[in-house]
């Protein structure tokens, strides 16, 4: 556990192996559950402006709210949950706050991927690598993904300096390198030329903090994602509220442009 992180006194109960146990709730189907989840981490500043604090706080209070979501995605058997950790156009904030951002993402890798490669869970990265980032911080990036690339319990994608649009862009860009024709730009071609691939759409995906937009957050992906909104600033997610938009999640009927008989 990180410092200051708070441990619930029955965790053991369901932890197994290091790891923690699948443990769904009695009101959410079993064979319901998504295979992906996205989150959009937001609210951070709010929580520390609320209080006080600086806004630098609110990100260090968030850690907190990301590792509660991550052991509660593995007790439903989540296979896929994606993170909005830094965005492309995150970069306007104030060079304190970026700096900050840059830091702190690189200590929590450092801290905390240890603690994921027991939980069995693989760590990836999508977004930009460009001159922006620092070279630190990719190295740990690399670090994380070689320590737990052989997991398969689930896999924790982290997008950072990720923005959709340019995910789109660059797989275009990819595509004209490649020379193929026009005529042969295909929907599945363009999806194998995204940032991941093997990363599966989500059928979820979850916003904190009120705001009811995706925020240029996987465009393509959240095609026929089911989106839930929730007033709760990050800091102050837990584990219960991913479960509840898992239940707003099953109560949905997903036609994907259809209708039902």
């Amino acid at each position: 556990m990180g410092p200051g992180r708070r441990r619930d006194p029955t965790a053991d109960a369901t932890r197994f192996a290091g790891s923690v146990a699948r443990v769904i709730p009695g009101d959410i189907d079993s064979e319901r559950i998504p295979t992906h989840i996205a989150a959009v981490m937001d609210g951070n500043g709010r929580w520390a402006t609320n209080r006080g604090l600086k806004r630098t706080d609110g990100h260090a209070a968030g850690e907190e709210a990301l590792f509660d979501a991550v052991e509660g995605a593995l007790e439903l058997g989540v296979k896929w949950f994606t993170v909005y950790a830094f965005s492309t156009e995150n970069w306007k904030r104030s060079p304190d706050e970026v700096r900050f951002l840059m830091k702190f993402n690189e200590s929590l890798l450092q801290r905390r991927c240890e603690e994921l490669n027991e939980l069995g869970v693989r760590v990836r990265f999508i977004g930009r690598r460009d001159w922006r980032v620092p070279k630190r911080l990719i190295r740990r990036m690399d670090e994380s993904i070689e320590l737990t690339r052989k997991n398969r319990r689930m896999t924790l994608t982290i997008a950072f300096n990720y923005g959709g649009r340019a995910e789109i862009v660059d797989a275009v860009k990819a595509i004209v390198d490649s020379g193929i024709e026009s005529s042969k730009v295909t929907e599945k071609l363009v999806a194998r030329n995204l940032y991941d691939p093997e990363m599966p759409d989500p059928e979820l995906m979850v916003r904190t903090s009120g705001e009811f937009r995706t925020s240029n957050y996987l465009m393509w992906e959240l095609a026929y994602s089911e989106l839930v909104f929730t007033d709760v600033l990050w800091p102050d997610f837990r584990r219960e509220h991913l479960f509840d938009a898992v239940r707003e999640y099953q109560d949905r009927d997903r036609r994907f442009g259809g209708v039902d008989d």
